[in-house]
């Protein structure tokens, strides 16, 4: 091959395949190019139009009955520990200092998912330069997705967690292409209030520190970057776990981690045969006759219901079930307890509780637990999104109170309560999965990682985001729409980028093969040279 083909088949890779930005352009020129300008103008429009429509049809807000209240209840009383993270009980507190309204809330954590969204979707344009077929594609499921808009009408952290979510992920790309300290400084805050709002955020500092680390950021400011958002999360939880040293004698981080551990032991411990069953020691052996008992007793589905569910979060919830009756009885002495000392004071022996039951019956926990589990996550069920309010037409007192309504009586302009327009996202994100992760392999089969070093690093980290999540819902949690909206988004996002970089290579090599032009090593390599000049020129 001549040296004119070989620079011929340069330049057509880097145009053809996923063209990077160039080092000198800033991301505001690049939005207010006339094009990017127009289709943003677009959409903020029909953000506006269309929420406006939806609060015709949603005028109130919509509620757990049971995680809403309790938001409300932290918010109202500023509480510092709770049976959930406190992170958006503290943000409604914060929002009631200029406004009680729920429309008000609702238009904020629509605009805060959108605008996060958006923030992604522009970043992607910015440095991958997607085909404009596949960026008005992008555009269309951020602006017009309905689960944006049932999600920030919820009084829930589900929303607020998304679209914290969205902002640090789009700040790791920034972190990775161009980094400084501005970016470090806002991914610092915007992963402190992530890690305040959902456990699931848990895993949100070691992915931070690692961006931080690989980045092209001097070595001092690396350590600055990495240090301050550590030292954040690791205050935050000294402070929680010192709360709840003092309430309930025990050092502790997270109460409900233990409840969870017990509940989801429980979903396999409940097909062990008591003719099999193992001895326990002896400070389980008070609550395991009892579970066993529960166990014996409910073996009929048709008087216990709740016993056909797999993989719920049903025996940490139910105050008639074992683990609320045993709470009960270790308590029935002490009338003075609060709640939330009875349940906090139950975490530890419930943890180790659980863990003992797993590590004797792993095969059960697996068959029972874990696959049920990893179905939810493949297709996560619709769960309290699938009707309004809970599929009620009331709310508490202190929903009432706290936003300033006339009854506790609350409604909407559609003929039932009832929620359709989300239906197809269970099969959607089980299709997303599984062409989110053939499109990996064919990523790495046409060398990608080696040819789009830049684009490699969003896949990378992508799909590492994608894969901690798996794991965490799977062992770890309970899978659910509203749970899985921030790596359903993502994953999703980047399906669609996958899709292009393989669509344009595959028009790459029908070139090639028209021009007779094979493959050769040495593009390869000259391909991520270029990648990488145009990435470092910028810091230069």
């Amino acid at each position: 091959m001549g040296f004119n083909t070989c620079k011929h088949l340069f330049a057509m890779s880097d145009k053809t395949i996923i063209p990077t930005v160039a080092p000198q352009e800033s991301f505001k020129a690049f939005l207010l190019q006339n094009d990017n300008r127009i289709l943003l103008r677009i959409a903020l429009a029909v953000i506006v139009v269309q929420f406006a429509v939806f609060k015709y049809f949603y005028p109130y807000a919509s509620y757990i009955h049971g995680d809403s209240f309790v938001y409300i209840n932290i918010a109202s009383h500023n509480t510092d520990i709770d049976a959930y993270m406190v992170g958006y009980g503290r943000f409604l507190r914060l929002f009631s200092v200029f406004t009680n309204s729920d429309t008000a809330l609702a238009a904020f954590q629509y605009l805060l998912l959108q605008g996060g969204a958006l923030f992604l979707m522009y970043t992607l344009f910015f440095f991958y330069r997607l085909g404009r077929p596949v960026q008005l594609m992008l555009l269309g499921f951020i602006v017009l997705n309905p689960l944006f808009l049932y999600l920030s009408n919820l009084v829930s952290s589900d929303g607020l967690f998304l679209g914290l979510s969205l902002y640090w992920f789009t700040l790791l790309l920034w972190t990775l292409h161009r980094p400084s300290m501005l970016v470090v400084w806002w991914l610092t805050f915007i992963l402190f209030g992530a890690f305040t709002v959902r456990y699931n955020a848990l895993i949100y500092p070691v992915i931070t520190a690692v961006v931080v680390l690989i980045s092209t950021l001097p070595v001092r400011k690396k350590i600055v970057g990495i240090a301050l958002g550590m030292l954040l999360c690791g205050l935050f939880v000294l402070y929680t776990a010192s709360k709840y040293k003092a309430l309930t004698g025990i050092w502790q981080y997270s109460p409900f981690s233990g409840w969870l551990m017990a509940n989801n032991a429980m979903y396999a411990y409940r097909y062990v045969d008591s003719a099999t069953r193992k001895p326990v020691p002896l400070r389980f052996r008070e609550l395991d006759n009892m579970v066993r008992t529960y166990f014996d007793s409910s073996r009929d589905v048709k008087t216990h219901p709740i016993e056909q569910m797999m993989a719920s979060t049903v025996y940490m919830w139910s105050p008639g079930l074992t683990l609320y009756q045993y709470r009960n009885k270790q308590f029935k002495n002490d009338t003075a307890a609060a709640e939330l000392k009875k349940w906090a004071s139950m975490g530890p022996l419930y943890k180790a509780y659980g863990l003992y039951i797993i590590q004797q019956y792993p095969l059960y926990y697996a068959r029972y637990f874990l696959w049920p589990n990893a179905n939810k996550y493949y297709a996560p069920p619709v769960e309290f999104l699938a009707a309004y309010n809970s599929g009620n037409d009331w709310v508490l007192p202190n929903a009432q109170q706290w936003f300033g309504y006339k009854s506790t009586k609350v409604g909407t302009r559609t003929k039932d309560l009832h929620i359709t327009l989300l239906d197809f996202y269970p099969i959607t994100s089980g299709i997303i999965n599984v062409v989110m992760l053939c499109g990996l392999v064919c990523f790495a089969l046409l060398n990608g990682f080696r040819m789009q070093i830049l684009y490699r690093k969003g896949i990378i980290l992508a799909g590492s985001i994608w894969v901690s999540n798996a794991g965490f819902t799977i062992f770890a949690s309970s899978a659910a729409l509203r749970f899985q909206a921030f790596p359903l988004i993502l994953t999703s996002v980047f399906t669609f980028s996958l899709i292009d970089y393989l669509w344009k290579i595959g028009k790459q090599e029908q070139r090639a093969g028209a021009r007779n032009i094979g493959p050769n090593t040495a593009d390869l390599h000259e391909t991520e040279l270029t990648a990488v000049r145009q990435e470092t020129a910028f810091k230069r």
